[in-house]
């Protein structure tokens, strides 16, 4: 293995254009269990100052490497075990760099079922299938006359030869070469296509696409999705297939016959065709829709992961009070009054059909509680709520926010939630959800499956396990960045952290149950099964804010605490000095400090770290203001000028909240003037903007927005 990582090394760095010696140490750093959190952070001179993109690319690299050189070990040992295995075929495979090479190579000797090649192999006409192969000049129908073999149900020569053919289509099929020129040609000739599944399909969502036609590898990931959501559905039949199949099929046989001029060559070419309609067509549009899903799902994660960043870095209220609505018309509002670390302190109803003693109660709770804002959940009956409470006269003028609810509902009836409030409704639940968003976004959206957020693009259609995977590593990336509280952070918020994991975070939890809060980051290895290895990869992202030492309240990690001890020592100061003086920091020498072991990157991160102060990366918050006497669609003139909030993002625009429970939708094209490859260009979520409404559908409660102006 050790030969094999430093092989993979090597084509990493090739590929990439990274320095070798960096992407070895980064690679010897994964396979010792460092996170990439951790190694994009802490590790800036082994890996040369690779970012957590870059980190977290080579990973995936080489875990597929490591799978193609899996796969290529069990292919050599299954053809050596029929003893088909050549030198030739061996340098082959040793050769193939992808998948899909190996697996072409490897074709020909896979255990298959019964197919038609492989009765007229048990017929004994593979030697007839030869000479029509090698386009023998021979008497083809003479020659297959010699098969006839009625006990093996070859009747006549025309059994003979079709059975032959079918070992000659085979065979076409099987060739590694020949798949490889027909799989360049589908990718390069193809179209996907779209028409009804039924004809008396009558489908408004997928009727745009009822007659649809493009160049395949120019397809959009959007409407690929699209399309393959309307055919999972029921509604549309798609075709992934070259437009001229007689071009494709003489594409095949320019490369496959040599002579034309025999009878064997005749049959050859009969045999050619069957092999492109029955075989290779199939096989390739299959592979060929496979890529393009595959193409498709990678766009959608990606758009999915940096709205999700977005989102979770939304800008904190922090640690103020907070009374939470939960609107409703029927069932009334839940209101709960947290204190500032979100601990639930008083929950009730209110009604909007009863406005006056619904005022008086939320004065009430304001007053008592000391409430210094009020989150409206941005559900049913929001704006309603909204003008309720803006009708207010509070004597604290607290702060009042509509926030984001997608994804309550889902928390208030998962096993968080049952741990967390267990005592209380369901919808007590989700209210308290929706102020401790406004409080710290991160800290409570960790808690639900991000594809329950909202802010996905077809989410519900890509590779689930790829999904996954991606929005955990963004939302570890994104907890990691902004740093967690040890005391008070949640058993879901403390497994997202470098190095921790979901048991460690329990334990955790359990520890600081038992013996109360921790005096230090050392504290740490106390906890059960918290080794030497889980501190050294999470202690650095972890906060103690209570600690007796400064720098357990910082990014500045435990293993460079002596080296801080000594910049302060050298300056005649405590630790605590170069935290609070920018001064004392300007005068330090960090060339002094350099050693094997840690450069220039990492003593200008312990400076950066240290003029932090603890403070949060994340955006201040402020109120946004929606647009007044707007409650519905009704409500809306095209050509009216609008203040909205960018909800979500995908690959063919936006969407703007505009604070009437109707999102609309700004296309890409109406964006900006000029243009734009990608949304995320030039709009993020939360984002305010000033959008026309250009086109209404009321009956379908659809808006159409844009940003230029004439």
């Amino acid at each position: 293995m050790k030969n094999l990582i430093k092989t993979f090394s090597e084509k990493i760095a090739k590929e990439s254009s990274l320095d070798p010696r960096a992407v070895a140490n980064v690679i010897e750093l994964l396979e010792n269990d460092c996170t990439i959190a951790f190694i994009a952070r802490y590790r800036k001179e082994a890996s040369n100052c690779m970012n957590e993109v870059e980190v977290a690319h080579l990973a995936k690299r080489l875990e597929e490497l490591k799978q193609i050189e899996g796969r290529r070990e069990s292919i050599l040992n299954s053809i050596e075990k029929q003893d088909a295995l050549t030198e030739d075929l061996r340098l082959q495979i040793l050769k193939a760099d992808t998948l899909i090479q190996l697996e072409d190579l490897y074709l020909p000797y896979k255990t298959k079922r019964k197919t038609r090649a492989e009765v007229a192999k048990q017929k004994g006409l593979q030697p007839l299938a030869d000479l029509i192969l090698q386009e023998s000049n021979c008497d083809i129908l003479s020659q297959a006359k010699k098969f006839i073999n009625k006990s093996k149900g070859v009747e006549n020569s025309q059994d003979a030869l079709a059975g032959a053919r079918d070992i000659v289509a085979a065979s076409i099929n099987e060739n590694a070469t020949i798949r490889e020129e027909m799989r360049s040609y589908f990718r390069n000739k193809a179209t996907l296509s779209s028409t009804k599944a039924k004809k008396d399909i009558k489908d408004d969502k997928f009727s745009q696409w009822f007659d649809w036609s493009e160049k395949a590898i120019n397809a959009p990931s959007h409407r690929i999705l699209a399309l393959f959501r309307g055919e999972n559905e029921g509604v549309l039949k798609v075709s992934i297939m070259p437009s001229d199949q007689n071009s494709a099929e003489d594409f095949l046989l320019r490369k496959t016959i040599r002579k034309r001029n025999n009878e064997s060559s005749q049959q050859k070419a009969l045999a050619v065709a069957d092999c492109y309609s029955r075989l290779l067509a199939p096989s390739l549009e299959t592979e060929l829709r496979n890529e393009l899903k595959e193409k498709a799902d990678k766009v959608a994660i990606e758009i999915f992961a940096k709205n999700l960043r977005q989102l979770l870095f939304s800008s904190p209220l922090g640690e103020k009070r907070v009374l939470a609505i939960d609107p409703g018309f029927r069932t009334g509002c839940k209101c709960v009054c947290l204190d500032a670390q979100g601990k639930l302190l008083y929950h009730d109803v209110i009604y909007l059909f009863q406005e006056e003693q619904a005022r008086q109660k939320l004065l009430q709770l304001v007053k008592r509680f000391d409430s210094q804002a009020i989150a409206i959940g941005s559900g049913t009956a929001s704006k309603e709520t909204l003008n309720l409470v803006k009708s207010i006269n509070f004597d604290s003028k607290p702060l009042i926010s509509i926030v984001n609810e997608d994804g309550a509902s889902v928390y208030s009836a998962s096993d968080i939630a049952r741990e967390e409030l267990g005592d209380y409704d369901i919808t007590v639940r989700g209210a308290v959800s929706i102020g401790r968003r406004l409080q710290d976004p991160l800290a409570e959206l960790v808690k639900i499956d991000p594809k329950s957020i909202g802010v996905g693009q077809y989410q519900h259609d890509v590779n689930q396990s790829l999904l996954n995977q991606s929005l955990k590593q963004e939302v570890e990336s994104c907890v990691n960045a902004v740093g967690v509280e040890l005391n008070t952070a949640s058993p879901k918020l403390l497994s997202h952290v470098s190095g921790i994991g979901e048991t460690l975070a329990k334990n955790i939890v359990e520890y600081r149950n038992e013996n109360g809060a921790f005096s230090c980051r050392k504290e740490l290895l106390k906890v059960k099964r918290f080794g030497a290895k889980a501190f050294e990869q999470s202690a650095g992202f972890l906060r103690v804010r209570t600690s007796a030492n400064p720098l357990d309240n910082t990014a500045v990690h435990p293993e460079r605490y002596a080296l801080v001890e000594q910049m302060a020592k050298d300056n005649g100061c405590k630790v605590i000095d170069l935290i609070k003086s920018p001064e004392i920091r300007s005068k330090i020498n960090i060339k002094k400090y350099i050693s094997n072991d840690c450069g220039l990157p990492t003593l200008n991160d312990i400076i950066e770290e240290l003029g932090k102060n603890s403070r949060d990366i994340r955006t201040k918050f402020e109120e946004k203001e929606f647009n007044i006497g707007i409650n519905s669609v009704e409500d809306l003139k095209i050509g009216q000028w609008l203040l909205g909030k960018v909800s979500n993002i995908t690959a063919f625009g936006a969407f703007i909240d505009l604070g009437i429970h109707t999102d609309g939708l700004l296309h890409i094209s109406k964006i900006s003037k000029e243009y734009i490859s990608e949304v995320s260009q030039v709009l993020h979520l939360g984002q305010e903007v000033r959008v026309q409404v250009t086109e209404i559908d009321y009956q379908r409660k659809r808006i159409s927005l844009s940003m230029i102006s004439d």
